[in-house]
């Protein structure tokens, strides 16, 4: 058994055949409010993603009191107990019902990345239409079959892991009954920098996988989500605020509104110009052909003189004979009198 190479999450086709499908994730950006986060719904569905995303975790759920402090200096969360992060970044549960319901209102699909498996169970009370993996969960292999036994379509983020991470992975959701699967190449660093994305990646996993491949993507604005586009990414992931400015876990690498808008935009036009592979020109290309240049008579002759440089030119428009028959005709003869201005033909010369 594979997977799909097209399916459908929700009413959204998903595929390379269709447009981006372009996630925008709430995450902890809700700062702890219902009112925001019901705000960053409603300014995602303005951008013209298709949809939201939370996060579906508590603190207890995913870690313990006291057992780990980031000493990363690099880290955005320096100093920060583990259990006491989450805390502040979590989504209350009681929160999801009414999120879900005014991302319905507001024609998005609304899902979420479940921590561990009773997440899953609280989850499946909500029709989700998807479940999303975060790359820290990828091999937490008993949520990968939690997750595939649903039947429902996974998107599962490939950051902080090996090859083999992700090949183990992939065939445990497989064998699992997962069957409609996109995998996101994802550099699980906040933010990331384009030269530590490696989207040409994304190519080489759709083979190597044999499945759907999108991008989960931590840098700053838009220009690595669109090259991925370019690349057959057919999924797309961003965090999303209303401000970075407003503060919040993850507000520093999340993109705005204005930002998320462009994104839906250019990277439809990055899909558009995917088109296929061809030579052929376009029906407009052929209106312009005439623009393209031929040999002209530029200087006025009688019938029987000799064809030179100084009374032909290869000048626009393309109206006579093609540039490539210039040293051919020369030293030929003219056959006819003709003025200045003539696009030559071959039945021209003798």
């Amino acid at each position: 058994m594979g997977f799909n190479t097209s399916f459908k999450i929700g009413m959204h086709d998903i595929g390379e055949g269709f447009r981006p499908f372009i996630i925008a994730e709430m995450s902890g950006n809700h700062n702890q409010s219902l009112e925001r986060a019901l705000e960053i719904v409603d300014a995602a569905a303005a951008t013209g993603v298709q949809a939201i995303k939370l996060q579906t975790y508590t603190a207890d759920t995913i870690t313990m009191e006291n057992v780990f402090t980031i000493e990363d200096k690099n880290s955005l969360w320096k100093g920060k107990d583990l259990h006491t992060l989450y805390k502040e970044a979590y989504t209350p549960w009681e929160w999801h019902a009414p999120i879900f319901q005014r991302a319905k209102e507001k024609g998005l699909l609304c899902f979420s990345s479940p921590f561990d498996e009773s997440s899953v169970d609280f989850l499946e009370t909500l029709n989700v239409p998807c479940y999303k993996i975060a790359s820290f969960e990828n091999t937490h292999h008993p949520l990968l079959k939690k997750v595939a036994a649903t039947g429902k379509p996974v998107i599962m983020s490939t950051g902080v892991s090996s090859f083999d991470d992700i090949k183990e992975s992939v065939e445990v959701l497989r064998k699992a009954g997962c069957t409609n699967l996109v995998i996101l190449k994802c550099t699980s660093t906040y933010p990331a920098s384009p030269e530590n994305t490696n989207i040409s990646t994304i190519p080489d996993m759709r083979e190597k996988f044999n499945c759907l491949v999108g991008l989960s993507d931590h840098t700053m604005g838009i220009g690595v989500s669109v090259g991925a586009v370019a690349l057959g990414a057919c999924v797309l992931e961003k965090h999303f605020t209303l401000s970075r400015a407003d503060g919040g876990v993850d507000s520093t690498f999340s993109m705005e509104p204005a930002e998320m808008k462009m994104l839906v935009e250019e990277s439809e036009k990055a899909w558009l110009a995917r088109g296929k592979v061809s030579y052929d020109l376009t029906e407009k290309e052929k209106n312009s052909l005439v623009f393209k240049r031929s040999i002209y008579v530029s200087a006025n002759v009688e019938e029987g003189t000799t064809i030179t440089e100084q009374n032909i030119r290869v000048i626009r428009p393309a109206m006579g004979l093609a540039p490539k028959y210039y040293f051919e005709v020369l030293g030929k003869k003219f056959n006819k009198k003709l003025p200045k201005g003539t696009p030559l033909k071959m039945e021209d010369i003798s």
